[in-house]
Formats: C-alpha cells, sequence, structure tokens
C-alpha cells in the first residue's frame, strides 16, 4: 500500500492565524496529543523569529518522541543554523524545512531577483541544511502561481543538492483542483526523482477560496504522498487543508483513492480537535466536518427516522471512528415520530399509539417556539 505522510503544521502556520499565538507550554501539550495523534511529522515553529519559537522548537525536540521534528527556515544562512540548533535534540528525527519564493510575482516585486539568482540561493539554502541534518524539506513559495516549468528546474535542483521532500505550496489558496493536480502530474512525469522514490512529492494548501482539502486531495491522486495540514484547518488568512478532513476523506473513499495508508489513530481526531482549539482560542464551528459538534447530529425527521434503522443510510463514518461517541438526534421542530418515540423509550416510558399521538402534538407545539425540545420537556408532556 502506498503511504502518505501526514506532515501536522499546527504549531507553525497554523499558530500564525491571529489570535491563535500559544506560549511554549500549551504548544508542548499540543505537540504531546500530536505525537499520541501519530501524525508523521511535527512542524513546531519558525526558531529564528523569536527566542519563544526557538524555545518551544528545542523543547519538543527534546521531549516528543516518535514523529520527526521540522523547524522552518528561509534560505537565509542564520534562519538554518537557527533550526538546526533547535532540533539538534531531536536528533536523526530533525528536519530542516527552507523555503524560498518562486513566482513571478514574488521574484519581481517581493525578493527583486532574478530566476537564476533563486536557483542558487536555494541549491545553497539546501546544502547548508543537509550538512546539519539527513532530513532537508525544500517549499518553492508560491508554487502554484510559479512557471511549471521553472518549478521543473527548482525541484531537479534542491533533490541534486539534497533535498529529501519537495513540497509545493499553494501559498495564497489560489488553486482549483483539477489545475494543481495537474501541477503536480507535471512534476511527477518530469522529475524522475519523484517516480524513483528517492525524493517525496509534498503539497501545502491554504484555505483562502474554500479549497485547502479538495486540492490537497486531488494532489494525492496525482502522486503526491506528503500532505501538510492543521488540526481543525486553522492558519494564516482563511486557514489551511484540514488534517481530520484529509484523513477521513482518504479513508472513507479508499474506492476512488486506492489502496493509500496513513498512520493517524483516527479515534484521538476530537480530542486533538478540542485540544488545539483550547489552546489557540479559537472555537470550531457547529458544523465543521468531521470535529463540529453538528458532524454526527441529525435534525430532519426523515434523517432520524433513517438512522435509527440504520445507521449507514444517513452517515458515511461511524462518529466512534474519530472519537465520537454514538450519533446525536436532537429534538426539533423537524423531528419526526420515530426519534421522539425512540427518545421517549430511552427515559422510561412505555406509551400506547394514541397516547404517543397526544405527545407528538404537544411536542411540535414545543418546537415551534423552541430551538430545541430537551428531556425535561418530555418527561412534562409524557408525565
Amino acid at each position: 500500500m502506498d503511504k502518505i505522510t501526514i506532515f501536522d503544521t499546527t504549531l507553525r502556520d497554523g499558530e500564525q492565524c491571529p489570535g491563535a499565538s500559544m506560549n511554549i507550554k500549551q504548544k508542548i501539550e499540543v505537540a504531546r496529543q500530536l505525537a499520541r495523534l501519530k501524525v508523521d511529522v511535527i512542524e513546531a515553529g519558525f526558531p529564528v523569529i523569536s527566542d519563544g519559537d526557538f524555545n518551544a522548537v528545542k523543547e519538543i525536540a527534546s521531549e516528543i518522541k516518535g514523529p520527526i521534528i521540522a523547524g522552518l527556515a528561509r534560505c537565509v544562512p542564520k534562519d538554518i543554523e537557527a533550526a538546526a540548533y533547535a532540533l539538534k535534540p531531536a536528533g536523526k528525527r530533525a528536519r530542516i524545512h527552507v523555503f524560498l519564493a518562486t513566482s513571478k510575482i514574488h521574484m519581481e516585486y517581493k525578493l527583486g531577483k532574478p530566476k537564476d539568482e533563486i536557483l542558487r540561493l536555494a541549491v545553497e539554502g539546501v546544502k547548508l541544511a543537509r550538512s546539519f541534518v539527513e532530513n532537508v524539506e525544500f517549499s518553492p513559495e508560491d508554487g502554484s502561481r510559479t512557471d511549471p516549468d521553472f518549478l521543473v528546474e527548482v525541484c531537479k535542483a534542491v533533490i541534486a543538492a539534497g533535498a529529501t521532500t519537495v513540497n509545493i505550496p499553494d501559498t495564497v489558496g489560489w488553486a482549483v483542483p483539477e489545475q494543481f493536480g495537474s501541477l503536480i502530474k507535471h512534476l511527477m512525469d518530469q522529475v524522475p526523482e519523484f517516480k524513483s522514490g528517492k525524493a517525496i512529492i509534498s503539497v501545502h494548501c491554504h484555505n483562502d477560496l474554500g479549497l485547502a482539502v479538495a486540492n490537497s486531495l486531488a494532489a494525492v491522486k496525482a502522486g503526491a504522498r506528503q500532505v501538510e495540514c492543521t488540526i481543525n484547518g486553522i492558519g494564516e488568512r482563511a486557514g489551511n487543508a484540514a488534517l481530520e478532513e484529509i484523513v477521513m476523506a482518504l479513508k472513507t473513499r479508499s474506492d476512488y483513492f486506492g489502496p493509500i495508508t496513513c498512520n493517524i489513530n483516527t479515534k484521538e481526531i476530537v480530542r486533538t480537535s478540542r485540544l488545539v482549539s483550547r489552546m489557540s482560542g479559537l472555537i470550531v464551528q457547529r458544523n465543521k466536518a468531521i470535529v463540529g459538534e453538528n458532524a454526527f447530529a441529525h435534525a430532519s425527521g426523515i434523517h432520524q427516522d433513517g438512522v435509527l434503522k440504520k445507521r449507514e443510510t444517513y452517515e458515511i463514518m461511524d462518529p466512534a471512528d474519530v472519537g465520537w461517541g454514538q450519533s446525536e438526534l436532537p429534538l426539533t421542530k423537524h423531528s419526526g415520530r420515530a426519534a421522539v418515540s425512540a427518545r421517549l423509550k430511552e427515559l422510561g416510558f412505555k406509551l400506547s399509539e394514541s397516547d404517543l399521538q397526544e405527545v407528538f402534538i404537544k411536542f411540535k407545539e414545543i418546537g415551534d417556539k423552541k430551538k430545541f425540545v430537551y428531556d425535561d420537556d418530555l418527561i412534562i408532556i409524557a408525565g
């Protein structure tokens, strides 16, 4: 089976979400849970940007066992050296992740450098990183808006310099699935090391158009074998691809994606989501896929009746598989007799058909006045 490497960047890109910054203690607590979740790579931070980030990366590298620990660096010696020193406690599990912009708009307006200079800096950055660690990842920033042929040239150059993973970022969330998948296929076809397995092609998608997960999955279908993502999809601007959605999409739709596996312990997903929400201060929306409170809740009477008869009629995943309990059937004005009858039985009531009908009429009257009809309401009606 093909293995997908899950690279979690909650503690780096996720924390860059305005208002989501965490202190060292909080970062370590999240890192411990990410290890329990069994992510393959934890990007612990950007060591050069502050003493706090440097120390957080160093402590995580020292304490967390199991996952690879990565630190981000620009293709600048001081960045790479800071990452190397912070990651030193991780030993052979250390990865330096270097990046440099390659799109025309970034080269012209942000960096003011021509293509040949970008290639030189990328190669030098990778070589310097490789002098410290064996595991080096290179990201051509704004990869989705980079000229595809230049991107091929960059990939070949950094792999020759020692990069073991090349990550293609959709930095500004510009890509659409079909086009992004085609770009990854183009790189797979043109860079022999991706096909041979000498180097892994990775993707890192942002959610500005709400397509981060869709783009990541299109890339996997096209040959990408590492996906960079965050818990709850937190991150810069509109966020990153959500780890929980990618993992469960691959698992649930194995008929489409084929025999692909990942190491994630899915039963830890909800616990991880809630911890990250608490540590970052970012509330998870109720209708968020997989981890939102409504993800396995059914309010429509038709749906509730179907779930009571066979859960799979309206659920494509078992809530227990991601760490929830059983499916929820909240009672609202949309609920039908089947759900009301089932809840009454759970509460200990045994009603005749005529009594049930009377209760159901009163239930509908209350449902028109409230968002939810609670157990106490049912007990009063039925009593």
